[in-house]
């Protein structure tokens, strides 16, 4: 199993993507890593981990990077030779199984886009990401890379996040909901509704209605679907107040002068445990970390990779888009 990963993508790159990707070969000796960025700068850094297991370990050299800022399209096109573009024409020219980047998150789904190209029966891929309710876990797609969709968009998000449930969290009959302002079917703006009308006639689904705000943590459904818009700032504010509340309960059990031990519920809402989001729907396993991530973070997104081709998850997912067209087309 060979993943390729951006050293050049992140905040500190490349200390953090090759202190990760270490971490992820003394985990499983199954892999071979492929870390893609200027080569000088790699060996530099891989000089550092004298226990990395150097024959499990290849250099693909990428001098260029592109920025945050930049149109990612265009920088795509503009620099063949980014650690971006280089990593996924990797999983194009089936030279590696699969990508990981921490970088310009534009430019990651742009290449992918246009080198791998969207699994037929999907209009518009999406990136997704377990989070954490009280009742466990549950998928949330998107997270924001379509801030403009279309109910037949959500709907192909639906069938996506129930193939992630069941393959990647274990979830046989996956619940759907659809996040909106009211549970009733009626409820919402007229996307949501003839969205609601999409989810409930698909017999491939197992769609429990409408979720309001309030019950997405209660564990209401698996797979919450919404547009990448409202997907982002839900997923943001997730995490703030998240933390927020672990300070504040922190502070409070101090000034009391209680001591409790808080490493499990920080875990469970630090986002280096997941490490990466998938991006769903293109012909290849594109994981997507956040551009802060620690080498943790890294090392859990290469898990998340390794998974996702342990699972077949992409075949998995061509296969179901595959009968839901075919279903579609004979009714």
């Amino acid at each position: 199993m060979r993943i390729a990963v951006d050293a050049m993508g992140s905040d500190r790159a490349p200390t953090v993507e090759v202190e990760g990707a270490v971490g992820a070969l003394l985990e499983r000796p199954e892999l071979t890593v492929v870390l893609v960025g200027d080569r000088a700068a790699v060996e530099a850094e891989l000089a550092r981990h004298p226990q990395a297991p150097l024959g499990r370990i290849e250099i693909a050299h990428a001098p260029d990077v592109i920025d945050p800022g930049e149109a990612p399209a265009t920088a795509v096109r503009r620099k063949p030779n980014s650690s971006i573009a280089v990593g996924t024409r990797l999983v194009k020219n089936r030279h590696a199984d699969a990508f990981l980047s921490a970088g310009n998150t534009g430019a990651v789904m742009a290449a992918a886009v246009l080198m791998l190209r969207p699994i037929p029966g999907v209009d518009r891929p999406a990136v997704g990401s377990p989070v954490p309710s009280a009742t466990g876990t549950f998928f949330l797609i998107d997270m924001g890379a379509n801030v403009d969709t279309r109910p037949q968009h959500l709907l192909q998000f639906a069938h996506l996040g129930t193939i992630y449930a069941q393959d990647l969290m274990g979830v046989d009959d996956p619940r759907v909901g659809l996040l909106n302002i009211g549970t009733e079917p009626g409820k919402g703006n007229e996307q949501t509704v003839e969205t609601f009308e999409l989810l409930s006639r698909s017999p491939a689904l197992n769609f429990v209605g409408n979720v309001e705000g309030r019950e997405v943590i209660r564990g209401a459904c698996d797979v919450l679907v919404c547009d990448g818009f409202v997907g982002n700032v839900l997923l943001k504010f997730y995490e703030s107040i998240a933390g927020f509340m672990a300070e504040e309960l922190k502070r409070e059990m101090e000034a009391q002068g209680v001591r409790l031990d808080l490493k499990r519920l920080y875990s469970r809402l630090d986002y280096s445990t997941t490490g990466g989001a998938p991006l769903l729907g293109v012909n290849g396993v594109v994981v997507i970390a956040h551009g802060g991530s620690p080498p943790q973070a890294i090392r859990n997104g290469i898990g998340v990779a390794a998974r996702s081709l342990e699972r077949r998850m992409v075949e998995h997912i061509a296969t179901r888009l595959g009968q839901v067209a075919a279903t579609s087309e004979s009714r």
